[in-house]
């Protein structure tokens, strides 16, 4: 029985283990990636940058629009984009589509992060057809939020083109 116990133990010491070192490298990730903040609302852009830097983040830029996002877009190649769904001008489907026209547009591939105050069920799949990575819904804790970052910098998402659709491939459920 303690040899089993022994074991039992070793195997969460090495769990453990494993948890930190991924930990660590997410952490490495999010500290070396790009990260663009497209919002209207200076005090949102602000509270997201805080997020992003207490997470280690150390190259953090934003745009307080969607016009200037897209150039943004273009000139920093960032990593990934947190985009806030509702904007004047420009709003988030339109950044969205516009983004993803890889004859149009020279970072096509870049993800994704919704964020919004709007939590409808009919959002969140107008966001996923779209080409939408993640959805937050605000205001963002910064454990969904480094989830999230976690998600769509470690699992990069293929693109697709289906039709009159371009962004990444979907997630499909595994099979039970």
């Amino acid at each position: 029985m303690q040899l089993h116990t022994a074991t039992s133990t070793k195997a969460v010491i090495g769990l453990a283990r494993c948890a930190m070192q991924n930990a660590k490298s997410i952490d490495a990730v999010i500290r070396s990636a790009r990260l663009l903040i497209v919002d209207d609302e200076f005090y949102i852009r602000k509270v997201v940058r805080t997020l992003l830097l207490s997470m280690g983040a150390t190259d953090v830029h934003d745009a307080p629009d969607g016009a200037s996002g897209l150039s943004a877009v273009g000139a920093l190649d960032p990593d990934v984009v947190l985009l806030d769904w509702q904007m004047a001008g420009m709003n988030g489907t339109e950044f969205v589509r516009q983004v993803h026209s890889p004859d149009k547009f020279r970072h096509p591939n870049v993800p994704i992060i919704m964020l919004t105050g709007h939590a409808e069920h009919s959002r969140v799949i107008e966001a996923m057809r779209l080409g939408v990575h993640e959805f937050l819904v605000k205001p963002v804790s910064g454990q969904a939020l480094y989830e999230r970052l976690a998600s769509v910098l470690l699992n990069p998402r293929l693109p697709v083109r289906r039709g009159d659709y371009y962004g990444p491939a979907p997630v499909v459920a595994p099979q039970a």
